[in-house]
C-alpha cells in the first residue's frame, strides 16, 4: 500500500510538472511574438497566417501579422523598426512619426549617422503610411484637445508582412537615432 501511495505522488507530482512545462513553453513564445504594452502602448495581435505563395513581392514562407495598436496621450510607440515593413491605417486619434532615413548616396559610408535625417509626417483618421523593412521609426500620439474623442487615445491597425514565422514582427530600437531629437 505504501508503495502504491509514493507511485500516486510521483504522478501527482509529475503531473503538476508537466502541467507547468507546458505552460511555461507556450507562454514564452507569445510574450516574444507579440509587442510587449510599452507604458501608454498597447498591442494587441488580431490574426498571423504563414504566407505559402501569392503576386505581391513578399517573401514565402513568412508570417504576414495584423495588430491593433493603441496609444493613450501623449505616449508613442518607442524606437521600432519592422523586419518586413509595415503597412498602417490610422482609425483613431492622430499620429505624428519620426523616421530616421540614412542617405544612400554613399556619402559617410561606415559611419552610421552622419548621413541620417530626421523626417517628421503627421497623420489623421482615415490616413495610411509604410514604413519600410528595418528602418527607425518611432509613432507619437499627437491627438489635439478640441477634437470629438475625450480620451485624445490613438488607434492604428498595422499589417506586417514577411515577418520571420514564429518571430516578432517588432524589433525595439535600444538607442534613439542621434538624427532624430525627439
Amino acid at each position: 500500500m505504501k508503495s502504491l501511495t509514493r507511485r500516486g505522488m510521483r504522478l501527482a507530482v509529475m503531473t503538476v510538472g508537466f502541467a507547468g512545462l507546458f505552460i511555461a513553453v507556450n507562454a514564452v513564445p507569445g510574450a516574444a511574438t507579440d509587442s510587449v504594452p510599452k507604458g501608454s502602448f498597447h498591442s494587441l495581435p488580431q490574426a498571423r497566417g504563414l504566407l505559402s505563395h501569392g503576386s505581391l513581392p513578399v517573401k514565402s514562407g513568412g508570417d504576414i501579422v495584423i495588430t491593433m495598436n493603441t496609444v493613450d496621450f501623449p505616449g508613442s510607440s518607442g524606437w521600432h523598426s519592422h523586419p518586413g515593413g509595415a503597412m498602417v491605417i490610422v482609425m483613431q486619434g492622430q499620429i505624428t512619426t519620426y523616421r530616421s532615413i540614412v542617405s544612400s548616396d554613399g556619402e559617410g559610408e561606415g559611419d552610421g549617422e552622419s548621413n541620417a535625417r530626421c523626417v517628421t509626417n503627421v497623420y489623421n483618421v482615415g490616413d495610411a503610411f509604410i514604413e519600410r523593412p528595418g528602418e527607425s521609426l518611432n509613432a507619437v500620439n499627437t491627438t489635439p484637445s478640441n477634437t470629438a474623442n475625450p480620451t485624445r487615445q490613438a488607434i492604428v491597425w498595422a499589417t506586417f508582412p514577411g515577418v520571420p514565422h514564429g518571430s516578432s514582427p517588432r524589433i525595439d530600437t535600444p538607442t534613439k537615432p542621434a538624427a532624430c531629437s525627439f
